[in-house]
C-alpha cells in the first residue's frame, strides 16, 4: 500500500501532537472532576506541585531519552535546532513519573496519584501516533522494510512495518484490558499506572525492534531499548510485588 503523505509532514504531525497532549490534558481533568475523592484543585496546594513535577520532568525525560536515541545530535551542538527538535514519549513517561515521585517527597504526598493519568496517556499516546504515521518519512517513527501485505510505502519505494498503527492498536488494547481490570485492582492505588507503564516499557523494547537503529548500543539495541530494558529491571519488581499485594487481599 502506498500512503498518500501531506505535502506538509511535519506541521501535520505538529497539530496532532498538540492534540495529543490537550486532548489527553482535558480527559485528566475531566475525569478528575467526576472522581468523588477530589479534595482540592488541580492547581491547589500539593497538586499543583506534583502537576508541575510531572511537567517538568516529562519534559525533561522527553529529551535525554531522545538524545539517548540520537547522541551523534551532540555533533550538531553549535545548532539551536538540533537540541529542540524530536520527542520521546518513553522518556515524557519516566520523566514524569520520575518528577512527580519527587515532588510528592518534596510536599510529603503520599496518596498514589498515576492511576488517573493512565486513560489520558492512553488517549493522547493514540492521538499522537496517528500525527506519527501521517508524517511518514519525515518523523522517524516507520518500521524496517517487509513484504507482509499490510506493508505501508511511506513514499521511497520501500513497503515498511507500520509500527505507528501497531503502537496504536496496543494502545487501544491496553485501554480495554485496563479498564476491565480496573474495579479488580481499585484496592491496590497505583497498580493501574504500574500495569499500564510495565506494559509500555515492554512493548517498546520489542516493537522498537522493528524500527531503523539510529545508533546501537550493541546486540543491535537501540537507545530507547536500553531505557526500557534499564527501567523494567526497576519497576517489574514493584508492579509484581503489589500484584500479589493484590492477590493477597482475596
Amino acid at each position: 500500500m502506498i500512503f498518500p503523505l501531506t505535502t506538509h509532514p511535519l506541521q501535520v504531525h505538529a497539530l496532532f501532537e498538540t492534540a495529543a497532549l490537550s486532548g489527553g490534558g482535558f480527559y485528566y481533568r475531566y475525569l478528575r472532576n467526576r472522581s468523588s475523592d477530589r479534595t482540592e484543585g488541580l492547581l491547589e496546594g500539593k497538586n499543583f506541585a506534583v502537576l508541575l513535577g510531572c511537567l517538568l520532568g516529562a519534559a525533561l525525560g522527553n529529551k535525554l531519552v531522545f538524545w539517548a536515541e540520537i547522541p551523534h545530535v551532540a555533533h550538531y551542538w553549535y545548532q539551536p535546532g538540533a537540541w529542540l527538535a524530536g520527542q520521546s514519549i518513553v522518556g515524557g513517561l519516566l520523566g514524569g513519573l520520575l518528577g512527580v515521585e519527587l515532588a510528592k517527597k518534596l510536599t510529603g504526598t503520599h496518596q498514589s496519584t498515576g492511576d488517573a493519568f493512565v486513560f489520558p496517556i492512553l488517549l493522547g499516546l493514540i492521538i499522537g501516533r496517528i500525527g506519527c504515521f501521517t508524517a511518514g518519512l519525515a518523523d522517524g517513527t516507520f518500521g524496517t522494510p517487509t513484504s507482509l501485505p499490510w506493508a505501508i510505502d511511506f513514499g521511497d519505494g520501500i513497503p515498511r512495518h507500520p509500527t505507528q498503527l501497531y503502537e496504536i492498536g496496543f494502545a487501544a488494547a491496553m485501554w480495554w484490558l485496563l479498564f476491565r481490570l480496573r474495579p479488580a485492582v481499585a484496592p491496590e492505588s497505583g497498580l493501574l499506572f504500574k500495569l499500564m507503564l510495565s506494559a509500555y516499557l515492554i512493548w517498546r523494547l520489542l516493537i522498537d525492534g522493528l524500527k531503523p537503529v539510529p545508533y546501537s548500543y550493541g546486540f543491535g539495541l537501540s537507545g530507547i531499548q536500553v531505557v526500557c530494558a534499564a527501567a523494567l529491571l526497576f519497576y517489574l519488581p514493584l508492579t509484581y510485588r503489589q500484584w500479589q499485594k493484590l492477590k493477597a487481599r482475596a
